[in-house]
């Protein structure tokens, strides 16, 4: 069962079984090129953006995906970077404790969450508007691609069960 903060528990997928956590393929040695232009999306996206922005952003998305390994891996990294302890105990619940969190990055965890959950009906105006208000047109595009790339990391790890503690970088 998953939670997020402002919604209802939503089951698994009847089909998802738990396995021994044994890795699958190994997509940097089965698609160089393709894992190659992810590191490059990745590298282009957080250019100008501040550090503990992108942790939170890539920690909140990973909770909302369920991908053990990259929040193991971002909550690790919030944490060599100086992250707050309390804040990040507060990410998945952020919209009940905005005193952790600047307007700007409570802008940015909206639109990660509009973003990440697109198939529920699209980004909203006002979670957009918000975001538009806060990140300048450069900053919002970074932190839209960002968001973008932590989604595509979420999938590879997950559907090539990368192992949660075992940081590959």
């Amino acid at each position: 069962m998953v939670m997020t903060n402002n919604e209802t528990a939503t089951q698994t997928a009847p089909h998802t079984t738990t396995h021994a956590h044994t890795p699958r393929l190994n997509f940097a040695k089965a698609a160089p090129k393709v894992f190659k232009a992810v590191i490059g999306l990745d590298a282009a996206a957080r250019d100008g953006l501040d550090p503990a922005l992108v942790e939170l952003i890539q920690i909140r998305a990973s909770l909302l995906n369920g991908c053990a390994y990259c929040l193991h891996m971002h909550t690790s990294d919030a944490r060599k970077a100086g992250e707050d302890e309390a804040r990040l105990h507060m990410i998945g619940v952020w919209r009940e404790a905005r005193n952790f969190f600047t307007e700007k990055e409570q802008a940015a965890l909206d639109l990660t969450e509009a973003v990440t959950l697109v198939h529920r009906g699209g980004v909203p105006d006002d979670v957009y508007a918000r975001a538009a208000a806060q990140f300048d047109e450069t900053e919002l595009g970074h932190v839209l691609a960002l968001i973008f790339t932590i989604n595509t990391w979420n999938r590879i790890a997950l559907s090539t069960a990368k192992v949660a503690g075992e940081d590959e970088r």
